[in-house]
């Protein structure tokens, strides 16, 4: 497009060429004028109502501040909601906790009520009472205050179960020192605890121990685990094999043929440490096995055949003593 420019003052005619990029830059000019214009009257009429009374303008800026306060303490409830219900499923999760570990408190020896949790601070689940037009939603003051008593709660019960696993490891450890499993496998019960009729003299003994009857060279296995403290030849019980449990317990393994420990020697539940002979004051193969607490001699069928004892064997029916006594006894010196 061209325009000609004519006027008495110039001494001819002038001619100017405007292109589409001229008009398009006028256009973009003439935008950002306008915007900048806009811009300025809306800073001088905001300005202005700050100063000013303008009804109209300080009406329309309170109800756009107004809509922005409601949604961003909505947006703030919304969150606070789903936050205090995630506290309720957590406080619930918490609460079965509680239960299971007073029964683990149980099985490991402890009373649950040096450990009191209903008493703690906690907020169990199951509430009501007011009606829902009456009750007041939680504020983020009361769930700071929720999440802080959850936290000290928690820390409580940790340290609960702490003692709780320090106290079952404790209880392991102590049946595992427990003679607890036969220490002959295939052997039946020749002669058992108390008082018999001595194979020797043929009068009325005191036998310490249970005779186990069993083959020649037949394993002897620890009734538990410990440290032994003879493993030597004696006059009355022959090749002998003595445990030391620890708490003043003791288990003595007499008549072998052959020993596979020496003193010393830490063994553990189940090791082999012998085989069975009939060495020392013996009629036959067998295994006398004694066990000692505070040296005295107790009934070994309190520990191998417990009741509930989980480590035991299937106990053998025991033969009577006249039918075993040609196969194997003895153990104890006469009295």
């Amino acid at each position: 497009m061209q325009i000609i420019l004519v006027d008495q003052r110039l001494s001819r005619a002038r001619t100017l060429t405007v292109s589409r990029r001229h008009l398009a830059a006028a256009a973009l000019l003439l935008i950002a004028a306008i915007l900048v214009l806009s811009t300025v009257v809306s800073l001088l009429t905001v300005r202005a109502a700050s100063v000013m009374p303008l009804p109209i303008v300080s009406d329309v800026i309170a109800f756009v501040t107004r809509d922005q306060t409601e949604r961003k303490e909505q947006f703030v409830r919304d969150n606070v909601l789903a936050m205090a219900r995630q506290l309720g499923e957590v406080q619930a999760q918490l609460l079965r906790l509680d239960v299971l570990g007073e029964r683990v408190a149980r099985a490991a020896g402890i009373r649950p009520e040096e450990f009191r949790f209903k008493e703690l601070p906690v907020a169990l689940p199951g509430r009501g009472g007011a009606p829902a037009q009456a009750s007041s939603a939680m504020s983020i003051s009361d769930l700071e205050a929720e999440l802080q008593g959850l936290t000290r709660s928690v820390e409580q019960r940790s340290d609960f179960l702490s003692v709780v696993e320090a106290e079952m490891r404790a209880h392991q450890v102590r049946q595992a020192l427990l003679p607890g499993s036969k220490p002959v496998a295939d052997g039946y019960i020749g002669s058992a605890f108390g008082w018999r009729t001595d194979p020797f003299s043929g009068e009325m003994a005191r036998h310490d121990g249970i005779d186990f009857a069993a083959p020649v060279g037949t394993p002897i296995h620890a009734a538990a685990g410990g440290v032994v403290v003879t493993a030597q030849f004696h006059p009355v019980y022959g090749n002998v094999v003595e445990i030391d449990h620890g708490n003043q317990l003791m288990t003595r393994y007499a008549h072998a043929s052959k020993l596979t420990v020496t003193a010393g020697e830490l063994v553990k539940r189940g090791h082999k440490i012998a085989e069975v002979g009939s060495t020392g004051r013996s009629t036959g193969p067998h295994l006398h096995f004694e066990v000692h607490s505070k040296g005295v001699a107790q009934n070994p069928s309190k520990f191998l055949f417990a009741k509930g004892n989980p480590l035991q064997q299937a106990a053998v029916p025991t033969a009577p003593v006249a039918a075993v006594r040609p196969l194997a006894t003895g153990g104890a010196a006469p009295n």
